[in-house]
């Protein structure tokens, strides 16, 4: 299965991976057409390997209890610290930073069940996704969520390689954890913020998987 976040860039890459093909199939001088066939196949490859967006079931215990934010998203988690998140909290928080390697799954869901109470799109810079300002100076989307347990923050940022952000979220709509909301193209990062008192159930250097593994409990 392939996200539909994605469609339109796979659609391209596809056929520009079949032209590579194509001409390599009927060029005569063997080494250029080697050369076009690795390249085709591997764009082909990379293609439908980075678009595809595998069933998540939602981990149970999040199910069973509205109290736990999971994973957004595929990923490690590459820095845990108090911030003073400025737009939704507007106050000191924990950030859960999550990198997304080109390789993992870029589908984004969302971590928790509420009613969306903030959107907003920034454009911006291209740092590293990695880097500590990425958070504020990178291009970005943040969301407001208010749970049954108090409110959350997150944010799909791109990274050096990632040039799109697609998200169907508006506020107001009602959410579930787990389902899918947009998509990351080509390496990103995601934020996810808690408040002060919640406990972090994850370290830095932790792998992660969406809808699967617990970030943190709300109080």
């Amino acid at each position: 299965m392939f996200s539909k976040y994605g469609i339109d860039n796979l659609v391209w890459l596809v056929i520009s991976a079949c032209v590579l093909l194509g001409v390599a199939w009927f060029l005569s001088k063997p080494l250029l057409s080697s050369v076009l066939a690795v390249l085709g196949f591997t764009l082909l490859c990379m293609s439908l390997w980075f678009f595809r967006d595998p069933e998540r079931p939602l981990n149970a215990e999040v199910r069973n209890d509205a109290s736990l934010v999971v994973a957004p998203c595929d990923g490690k988690v590459v820095q845990i610290s108090k911030v003073f998140e400025k737009e939704y909290f507007k106050s000191e928080a924990v950030q859960i930073s999550i990198f997304l390697s080109p390789l993992n799954v870029h589908v984004n869901r969302y971590p928790a069940s509420g009613v969306i109470e903030y959107v907003k799109y920034h454009p911006g810079d291209y740092l590293v996704a990695w880097h500590p300002k990425s958070s504020e100076l990178n291009e970005r989307s943040v969301f407001g969520l208010a749970t049954a347990h108090g409110k959350i923050c997150f944010k799909q940022i791109t990274g050096y390689l990632a040039r799109r952000i697609v998200f169907d979220t508006k506020e107001h709509d009602t959410v579930e954890a787990g389902t899918r909301f947009g998509m990351m193209k080509f390496g990103s990062r995601m934020d996810v913020v808690v408040p002060l008192n919640a406990d972090i159930l994850v370290h830095e250097g932790d792998l992660v998987q969406a809808a699967d593994n617990v970030l943190a409990r709300l109080h």
